[in-house]
């Protein structure tokens, strides 16, 4: 069965930093561009970074210049390196394709709380 698993959120402190994981299946992982998407208290699930399989990369305008993801292709991990974060960023936080029809079943995310 096709897995997601999100880990390495928590509570931080504005400006603060964490590192989050995605164990991805390899029927998910292999070949498709992995994105990492947010949902904040109250508003829908939003977009926030994607990989390629061979590395191109983008960002939305929010997150540019303090996110960073990458991928490891051998472990089907992809990872979302976030820094400077700001209580805007405070959401659950998910990995998926990028592509809708490439999507496995969302993973239960994990929690990212940045406080002011």
């Amino acid at each position: 069965q096709v897995q997601l698993v999100e880990s390495g959120g928590g509570w931080v402190q504005s400006g603060g930093s964490l590192r989050l994981s995605c164990a991805a299946s390899g029927s998910i992982f292999s070949l498709n561009a992995m994105a990492w998407y947010r949902q904040a208290p109250g508003k829908q699930r939003e977009l926030v970074a994607w990989i390629a399989s061979g590395g191109t990369t983008s960002y939305v305008d929010s997150v540019k210049g303090r996110f960073t993801i990458s991928r490891d292709n051998a472990k089907n991990t992809v990872y979302l390196q976030m820094n400077n974060l700001k209580p805007e960023d405070t959401g659950v936080y998910y990995c998926n394709a990028l592509v809708l029809n490439r999507r496995g079943s969302w993973g239960s995310g994990t929690q990212v709380t940045v406080s002011s």
